[in-house]
């Protein structure tokens, strides 16, 4: 039993939060791995066991549904593809919401869309608990180096007694209201697809005019555009990884989402329009599974079979 009040008491200062993740995928299992490591209790479940058996060896503790997950735990994370995946981990006898009691805080840390969000907020609420979304820019390597960056939306009081948690696996910011961490988040996802798709544009036209692809991959990435994500991508682009670190089809539902937000703002999106044009390329040319680095390969066999992207 914690002696410290969960309402009052920063999280991880003066009392040790069981930690609960639903969804251990390659984002949401490396989270619970690296908890484990620094000495949380950990609960959690996935739709197949066989994809956590390694985390219940470390330690972590298994549960069968959400509802048992978020019924044993202080904090509550969730690690979810999509506003469908949200809503089927949160609803019905074995979701997250009837488990949910007033000392608990769920973070969403999925890339979702901004209005689903909030309108899942309010539900946690009428349940007596507290929701934070607490979506992050980084893939696997970032999470195990504790690096991501985490933008979170939500009350302030409830970011502040999670923060010692949420600095397990990076830098977090709160940024403001609920849904406001999702609006940065696919802000910054703009950038991420555009970077990427540039880049492979002038990569693939380099080649083709003959140059060495190698000397041209180093050139660009030293170059003033090298930032940190095409520097830590540029590898995989020859050499892609078996699993992808985040996929093609997940960054243009990120890129949907953002174009979404922006035509109820009234913001003209022009080249996430153009990276949405691409990316539904990929996804007709069999691309959607493998990572964003993929982009390059994406072009290139459009080039082979002189398609046009519209």
């Amino acid at each position: 039993m914690h002696t410290t009040s969960l309402e009052t008491a920063p999280l991880g200062k003066t009392t040790t939060p069981t930690i609960g993740v639903v969804g251990l995928g390659h984002m949401g299992g490396a989270m619970a791995a690296r908890l484990l490591a620094a000495g949380y209790a950990v609960h959690g479940m996935n739709r197949t066991r066989r994809r956590a058996e390694e985390l219940i060896a470390g330690g972590l503790q298994w549960h069968d549904t959400p509802c048992e997950v978020a019924a044993a735990s202080d904090v509550v994370l969730t690690s979810l593809p999509d506003d469908n995946g949200l809503a089927g981990a949160a609803s019905g006898p074995a979701g997250i919401l009837t488990g949910l009691s007033a000392r608990t805080t769920w973070v969403d840390l999925s890339t979702v869309s901004p209005a689903a969000s909030r309108e899942m907020a309010v539900r946690v609420r009428a349940a007596g608990a507290t929701m934070l979304d607490a979506p992050v820019s980084g893939s696997v390597p970032q999470v195990r180096a504790g690096t991501l960056t985490i933008m979170v939306g939500g009350d302030a009081a409830a970011y502040d007694r999670v923060e010692p948690v949420l600095r397990e696996l990076g830098t977090p910011t709160h940024v403001g209201a609920n849904g406001q961490g999702l609006v940065l988040k696919l802000a910054v996802n703009i950038s991420l697809a555009v970077q990427m798709l540039a880049f492979a544009e002038g990569l693939l036209l380099a080649t083709r005019a003959g140059l060495d692809r190698e000397l041209v991959l180093d050139v660009m990435t030293t170059s003033a555009i090298g930032s940190p994500m095409l520097k830590a991508r540029a590898p995989l682009i020859f050499d892609p990884p078996a699993e992808a670190w985040f996929s093609l089809g997940l960054m243009r539902k990120d890129v949907e989402l953002a174009r979404d937000t922006a035509d109820g703002l009234g913001v003209p999106l022009p080249t996430a329009e153009r990276a949405d044009a691409v990316l539904g390329l990929a996804r007709a040319l069999g691309y959607e599974g493998r990572d964003l680095a993929a982009l390059f390969e994406v072009l290139e066999q459009a080039a082979r079979e002189q398609r046009t992207v519209t």
